[in-house]
């Protein structure tokens, strides 16, 4: 018998799959990450190939934390977008392929993505 909470885990877990066995992050085309929780927003660039992190920002990031007053919102997603862009477009990335993760691409995600775009990203 299992309970509730080992459902919703187990369903996270098939979407995430889901959506992981489509995207796939080479060195000309690396993948945008991003997790989110109820408190936070992560995004990270990665190259699948080399299996390394290219470039990253959160809202636990120092440079970040001081220009939020909320984290766990859609301007804070929007400033961790831009500022994942301008890590990336520093080091010469330009063109990515975004990885929701298991989250539907609306709220946080969206704006995340959006603000990514506006920065300067090709998705």
């Amino acid at each position: 018998m299992s309970t509730v909470r080992e459902k919703v885990i187990k369903a996270a877990v098939r979407r995430k799959y889901h959506v992981r066995k489509k995207v796939f992050g080479t060195r000309d085309r690396p993948r945008l990450s991003l997790f989110r929780s109820n408190r936070h927003i992560y995004a990270q660039i990665i190259d699948d190939v080399a299996g390394v992190t290219l470039a990253s920002a959160s809202t636990r990031a120092k440079g970040l934390r001081d220009q939020l007053s909320n984290s766990g919102n859609k301007k804070a997603a929007e400033i961790v977008g831009e500022a994942v862009a301008k890590q990336a477009l520093g080091v010469g990335i330009n063109c990515i392929c975004f990885d929701r993760n298991r989250y539907k691409y609306h709220g946080r995600v969206k704006t995340l993505a959006e603000a990514a775009r506006k920065a300067g990203m090709v998705f």
